[in-house]
Order: structure tokens, then sequence, then C-alpha cells
């Protein structure tokens, strides 16, 4: 991942590891289904904005820096709170990435 720190595979909250729970950096593994890891690309899938789930669940936006695919990933329980709040607070601070995300989808 980016950030170069030990990552486990174990997701507390969901099945599938798909982001460092550091930095929320991730790869681009699966194509359609989480945890398929069938995708070609393997590019670093940054993590773009957040977003809710008509359940409230809080899910992160990647793209990916290879081929600008976009993907939605649950956040898991052991992922750094801070990183969560800083990326849901990013378009306040910096109004250029909400139109960035905008952009993209």
């Amino acid at each position: 991942m980016s950030c170069r720190l030990d990552v486990s595979v174990v997701a507390p909250g969901t099945a599938h590891r798909n982001h460092c729970p550091h930095c929320l950096a991730s790869l681009h593994v699966d194509r359609r289904v989480p945890g398929d890891r069938d995708a070609d690309c393997r590019g670093r899938m940054e993590a773009l904005s957040m977003s809710t789930r008509p359940d409230g669940e809080w899910v992160i936006i990647h793209q990916c820096a290879s081929c600008g695919e976009l993907s939605a990933n649950r956040i898991a329980g052991d992922d750094n709170p801070y990183a969560l709040v800083r990326l849901a607070l990013r378009p306040l601070v910096d109004p250029r990435h909400a139109g960035r995300a905008l952009f993209a989808l």
C-alpha cells in the first residue's frame, strides 16, 4: 500500500481486506465481486472520498490510478478513525476533491 505499514489479512467487520487500515489506499485486485481477486489491472487505488449506504454504513470510494475505475469498499473495524474523518471532511477543506469525485462519476 501507500504507507508501507504492515496490514493484516483479517478485517474486522468485513469478509475481505480491501484497503490499508492506516492510509486507506487499496490495490485494484477485485473485478465485480468483493474478494474475487479477478482484476488484471493491479493498480494503486486512491481513497478519493466517502459515502454512506441507505443503512448508514460508511464506504470508501476508491479510484484506480492506472485505469480510472471507481469502486466502493466497506470500512473495516480496524480502520484509522482519524484517516476516515479526514477523508470524509476533505471536500469541505478543499472543494476540488468534491469536483474531482463528481467528475469521475
